[in-house]
């Protein structure tokens, strides 16, 4: 016999294979809720391992974000370039409670917007809302035409643009700061900042194509579960109990 190592035993017995689990049958399926700003609250689904030991799977949910179109959300195709992030705070059965994490525009819609013979301006703001959110707000603007116009190109003068990006931060400021975070998403759905920023500064100079292009969430404040259950439209159901009859006395016994 050569010395050596004998390579049939280390192997084993010979036609015994190695059984092959399905990994989908330790993970269990959550169903994303979106608050009650959007029209269409079912979101999609997602999936984790089973709560096994110490490891609970709502740990694991906690803090996901999902990007979803807002057009799903509306069931509006008019919102189809904006993509809205969700994050996941809360988990109740089998569904996810989410808040608002963030909002975008989509590559195409933003390159569509750039032409040829007009000006860009764009600024930015960070602000805190008035339930202690901190966004930086992003906003886009671009020069329009006259409508009696000979005039091939519409640039603006640089003393003009700081006009306007001055007005388009003061307008930023304002609208964010005095509302809550679901005040905010209310605004940011039908772009009513971007229709404040044109009609203000028709008097600097004309605008078009002015948009809230993108929201950005940098801080948030200590997770408060009540204001996250109202947001969802659970947390405004009080329970009454029954109005006791008036005069009510206590009947003394004379005799036991």
């Amino acid at each position: 016999m050569a010395i050596g190592k004998n390579k049939r035993l280390s192997k084993g017995k010979k036609g015994i294979k190695k059984r092959v689990v399905d990994p989908f049958t330790k993970k269990e399926w959550y169903d994303i809720k979106a608050p009650t700003t959007f029209e269409n609250r079912n979101v999609g689904k997602t999936l984790i391992n089973k709560s096994t030991g110490l490891k609970n799977a709502a740990d694991g949910l906690k803090g996901r974000v999902v990007e979803v179109c807002l057009a799903d959300l509306q069931g509006s195709e008019d919102h189809s370039y904006k993509k809205i992030k969700l994050r996941v705070d809360e988990v109740q059965g089998k569904n996810l409670l989410t808040n608002f994490h963030g909002m975008d525009f989509t590559t195409d819609k933003l390159r569509s917007l750039v032409r040829k013979w007009q000006s860009l301006v764009e600024a930015s703001v960070t602000v805190k809302t008035s339930d202690d959110y901190v966004l930086r707000v992003f906003c886009i603007a671009f020069t329009k035409r006259q409508a009696n116009q000979i005039k091939k190109t519409t640039y603006a003068q640089s003393s003009k643009l700081r006009e306007v990006r001055k007005k388009m931060m003061e307008i930023m400021t304002r609208e964010v700061s005095n509302s809550t975070l679901a005040q905010l998403t209310g605004k940011l759905i039908p772009e009513a900042i971007g229709r404040e920023i044109e009609k203000s500064t028709q008097s600097i100079f004309p605008l078009q194509n002015v948009h809230i292009r993108k929201v950005k969430l940098l801080k948030q404040p200590k997770f408060d579960l009540g204001n996250l259950l109202a947001l969802h439209g659970e947390g405004s159901v009080e329970e009454k109990g029954k109005k006791v009859a008036g005069g009510f006395k206590d009947v003394v016994l004379e005799t036991v």
